[in-house]
């Protein structure tokens, strides 16, 4: 038990020593790390301090360089504004110059104008004086020697204008007519066509006296039934041997002539006979129309036409144009524009089927009231035909055309119908047109002699070389055309050909 207890004083005794070792080493070593720290507290504390002095004196060095350039800065604005100063008193004494020297011309303007005045007073009196000397001399007042000068002015301007205008066509023509006639030649040697004008049948053959008088019937009853279903008229005693169908409509005039032939050819006439074969007769020749319709547009080439414009075009089997077929003619001048519009660079479906409708508005000239042309637009338009062709139409006999397609149409127009052969006239017509053309050309001053030639086609004149030059000449031509174009109507076109010439004539004696 005593062993224990001395045990147990020895551990507490043992653990009291260690305690207060341990203590007093750890204030050993607390006190050498507080020694350690303030050490080193002092370094820093001193390096800070050096730093600061560092800082303060380059923060000197630095206010004391913006000092500097901040008084040298001041100087040099301050100088500036010395200079300124400077210039402005200068402009100030010029400015005070300046305006003494407008007050001293100001109080001597009036006297200026005073001597203008009284000098321009002289000089228009100078001039007044010259005015009457001059007016005197010459024996002419201001406004008539005016009137004078610009008479002559204007025909100087006109002669010169003449001049230039007939140089400018001749430079023209020469450039453009190498390659018109290439155009044109080409188109129509492609174009060759067999038949072009075909000749009106008004008159049906009858095969016996007998067949004449069943013809007529009892009292003309015949006759009268005929007259009344067609519309036309029969003549048969003027003609030996045949019976003339008389009607400004042409399809009528077929129905009668085609109606008459099968009744002659049946032999049985009377009237229910006759409006029979005349309802026949409609039929076939609807039935013809049509054909003849589909028939032109297919050698066309044209399509998307309306049915009633096709129809229409079919009637142009049966109407003619100073002999001429317009069925026919239409397709030629179809496949001429075409060919020619081809080699322009045109709308070649255009000028095809303007050239084909161009002259439709004849299928209802006897109807309408109007020129054809415009008949054919209005058709054109019922239609919904497009407005390119319809202009085509429209402006084939126009002078001022919108497109080159007109153009082409109205050219193909001329060459179908001025072609030899193409269309003919009666005698009397033929005449007075020659007359016209001759009278036009013998209105115009200084023309001595006047003939129309070649059927027509070309004007020759005659003029005085005394009284007409040559630049006046030249204006005459173009003169005479336009009154022709205005005056007159003719197919195809007409040649004006001014001729002067000049003769010397002496005798040796």
């Amino acid at each position: 038990m005593d062993n224990v207890i001395v045990a147990i004083l020895a551990v507490l005794g043992g653990l009291l020593i260690g305690g207060i070792g341990g203590y007093f080493v750890r204030r050993l070593i607390s006190g050498r790390r507080l020694a350690a720290a303030q050490l080193e507290a002092s370094g820093i504390l001193e390096a800070a301090s050096e730093q600061r002095r560092a800082l303060m004196i380059e923060a000197k060095e630095e206010a004391l360089s913006l000092r500097s350039a901040g008084e040298s800065e001041l100087r040099e604005r301050r100088s500036e504004l010395q200079r300124m100063e400077h210039r402005l008193v200068n402009r100030e004494e010029n400015l005070e110059g300046r305006a003494n020297n407008l007050e001293r011309r100001e109080r001597s303007l009036p006297e200026k104008e005073k001597a203008l005045e009284e000098l321009r007073a002289g000089v228009e009196e100078i001039r007044q004086e010259q005015v009457k000397r001059l007016e005197t001399i010459s024996g002419l007042s201001i406004s008539e020697a005016e009137q004078m000068q610009m008479r002559r002015a204007e025909e100087e301007i006109h002669h010169d204008l003449a001049r230039l205008y007939s140089s400018m066509e001749e430079r023209a023509r020469e450039e453009a007519s190498e390659k018109a006639r290439n155009i044109l030649a080409g188109a129509i040697q492609r174009h060759a066509a067999d038949v072009v004008s075909e000749v009106t049948v008004s008159t049906v053959p009858l095969p016996s006296d007998d067949m004449k008088g069943r013809l007529i019937g009892r009292e003309g009853r015949n006759i009268r039934a005929i007259e009344k279903a067609t519309g036309v008229d029969l003549i048969i005693d003027d003609t030996p041997e045949a019976v003339t169908v008389s009607c400004f409509d042409p399809i009528r005039r077929e129905v009668a002539k085609l109606a008459i032939s099968k009744l002659l050819a049946d032999g049985r006439i009377h009237p229910a006979r006759i409006e029979e074969m005349v309802t026949r007769a409609e039929k076939d020749i609807t039935d013809t129309i049509w054909k003849s319709g589909e028939q032109a547009v297919f050698d066309a080439g044209v399509r998307g036409l309306h049915p009633e414009s096709i129809k229409l075009l079919g009637r142009l089997k049966y109407r003619y144009s100073y002999g001429e077929n317009v069925l026919q003619h239409s397709l030629e001048v179809s496949h001429l524009a075409g060919m020619m519009a081809s080699e322009i660079g045109a709308n070649v479906k255009v000028a095809k089927a303007g050239g084909l409708l161009h002259d439709i508005g004849k299928a209802l000239s006897h109807e309408i009231e109007g020129p054809h042309a415009e008949i054919g637009g209005e058709v054109a338009q019922k239609y919904n035909i497009s407005p390119p062709v319809r202009a085509c139409i429209q402006e084939h006999h126009d002078d001022v055309m919108s497109s080159p397609e007109s153009f082409v149409v109205s050219a193909a127009d001329a060459i179908s119908a001025a072609r030899p052969g193409s269309r003919k006239d009666t005698v009397e017509n033929y005449i007075k047109r020659l007359e016209a053309l001759e009278e036009v050309g013998r209105a115009f001053d200084g023309v001595e002699k006047c003939y129309a030639i070649q059927a027509g086609r070309e004007v020759r004149i005659m003029v005085q070389p005394e009284t007409i030059d040559d630049v006046a000449a030249s204006k005459m031509a173009r003169d005479i055309v336009k009154k022709i174009e205005d005056t007159l109507v003719y197919p195809g076109q007409i040649k004006v050909t001014v001729i002067r010439e000049s003769r010397t004539v002496e005798y040796a004696r």
